[in-house]
C-alpha cells in the first residue's frame, strides 16, 4: 500500500510538472503568434503602401483600376468611360524583403520597387518599421515636346518609412513620412524635391471586411496638386484581397498618386476604383 501511494505521488508530481511545461509552451506559441500577425491584411492601405510584405517565394499579381471623375455624371457614365489601369507583379525574396514591377496607363509609367522590413512589432518593440524605395520612369514624354530629353529626365524617386502599430484585432494605424525627387518637373507648379507625411488606418468590421482610410500632406509650398485623400473597403476572399475605394487621385503609381492628385472632395471631383491582389 505504501509503495502504491508513493508511486501515485511521484506520478502526480510528474504530471503537474509536465502540465506546467506544456502551458509554458502554449503561452510561448501564443505570444509568438500574436506578435507575428501583420497590422494590415493587404499590401496597400488604400493606394499607399502598408507594412505588410509578401512572404518568401510568394508571387502576387496586381490589377489596379481607377475610373474617371464621377462628378461628370451620366455623360461619362460616372467615370467609367475614362479609366487608368495598373498591372504589376510582386515577389517575396524572403519574409523580410520583396521586389515589384508595375506599369500604369496614366503617363505610361513603369515603377520598380523594393520593400524591406527593418523592425517587427513585438512585446519588446511597439511598432513595425518597413522601408520602401521606388524608381519610376515616365515613358509618355517625347522629344517633340522636350527636344533635349534624356533618359534620366524620365526618372523620379520615392523613399518612404512605413511605421505601423496593430493596437488590437480590429484597429491598425500607420504613419508614413515620404520623400519624392523628380528629375523633370515644372517649377511653376511644383518643386523638384517634395516631402510628405501620411496617416492611414484600418478598422475591421467583420471577419473578412475592414474599412480603410489614408491622407497625405504635401509640404511643397506652391504645389498645384492636391493632398491625396482616399477611403476604401477591404474584402478578403480565398486567395486574394479585393479593395474598393474612392480617392481624389486617379493615378495608380506610387509617385504619381502622392504628387499629382487633381480631384477635390469638396467639389465631388473623386474617382472610384479597385485593387485586386492574387497570390500564387
Amino acid at each position: 500500500m505504501t509503495k502504491t501511494l508513493l508511486f501515485l505521488s511521484m506520478f502526480s508530481s510528474g504530471l503537474v510538472f509536465a502540465q506546467e511545461d506544456l502551458l509554458k509552451d502554449i503561452d510561448t506559441v501564443k505570444t509568438n503568434t500574436e506578435t507575428s500577425q501583420p497590422a494590415f491584411k493587404a499590401l496597400q492601405i488604400v493606394t499607399g503602401q502598408s507594412t505588410k510584405l509578401a512572404a518568401k517565394k510568394e508571387w502576387y499579381m496586381i490589377v489596379a483600376h481607377r475610373f474617371g471623375d464621377i462628378s461628370a455624371g451620366f455623360k461619362d457614365f460616372f467615370g467609367l468611360d475614362n479609366a487608368s489601369t495598373k498591372l504589376g507583379a510582386i515577389y517575396g525574396i524572403s519574409d523580410a524583403v520583396s521586389v515589384s514591377l508595375s506599369r500604369e496607363t496614366n503617363m505610361k509609367t513603369f515603377e520598380g520597387a523594393v520593400k524591406y522590413r527593418l523592425v517587427k512589432q513585438s512585446e519588446n518593440f511597439p511598432v513595425d518599421i518597413v522601408g520602401y524605395n521606388v524608381i519610376g520612369a515616365n515613358t509618355e514624354l517625347d522629344k517633340d515636346t522636350y527636344p533635349h530629353l534624356k533618359f534620366s529626365d524620365r526618372l523620379s524617386y520615392l523613399t518612404q518609412a512605413l511605421i505601423s502599430r496593430r493596437f488590437s484585432d480590429k484597429l491598425s494605424v500607420q504613419l508614413t513620412p515620404s520623400f519624392v525627387h523628380k528629375n523633370l518637373y515644372e517649377p511653376t507648379i511644383e518643386n523638384k524635391n517634395q516631402f510628405l507625411a501620411g496617416l492611414g488606418g484600418r478598422y475591421k468590421i467583420s471577419k473578412r471586411v475592414s474599412l480603410n482610410a489614408e491622407y497625405f500632406v504635401n509640404f511643397d509650398d506652391h504645389s498645384f496638386y492636391k493632398n491625396p485623400l482616399s477611403l476604401g473597403v477591404d474584402i478578403e476572399t480565398g486567395g486574394h484581397v479585393f479593395q474598393l475605394l474612392l480617392t481624389n487621385s486617379q493615378i495608380n503609381s506610387d509617385i504619381g498618386y502622392l504628387t499629382n492628385a487633381t480631384g477635390a472632395w469638396g467639389k465631388g471631383h473623386i474617382f472610384f476604383g479597385f485593387n485586386l491582389y492574387r497570390v500564387f
